[in-house]
């Protein structure tokens, strides 16, 4: 077993990054780190959409109590469980 003050190897971090995006034609901002911008690029790119055509589908389809930011976080959380990762 390990202890548990046993060091761990972290990605590399960023603070969230503030982008601005259009969404069914009004610009908003959402901030997010680098891992999940480029995770959505990813995500958008496998289903041959852009990556503001895929944060508006998210969009759309999210809880009006749950966050932009916050759903687009757990849209690649799912996806990366989705493929095991």
């Amino acid at each position: 077993m390990m202890p548990t003050s046993a060091m761990i190897d972290l990605p590399p971090m960023t603070p969230p990054l503030k982008r601005s995006v259009t969404i069914e034609g009004h610009r908003t901002s959402v901030s997010l780190e680098d891992a999940f911008w480029r995770a959505l690029l990813y995500e958008a790119e496998q289903r041959g959409m852009t990556r503001a055509t895929l944060i508006g589908r998210i969009d759309r389809n999210r809880p009006p109590d749950i966050g932009l930011a916050t759903a687009l976080r757990l849209f690649v959380l799912s996806e990366m469980d989705k493929r095991g990762g």
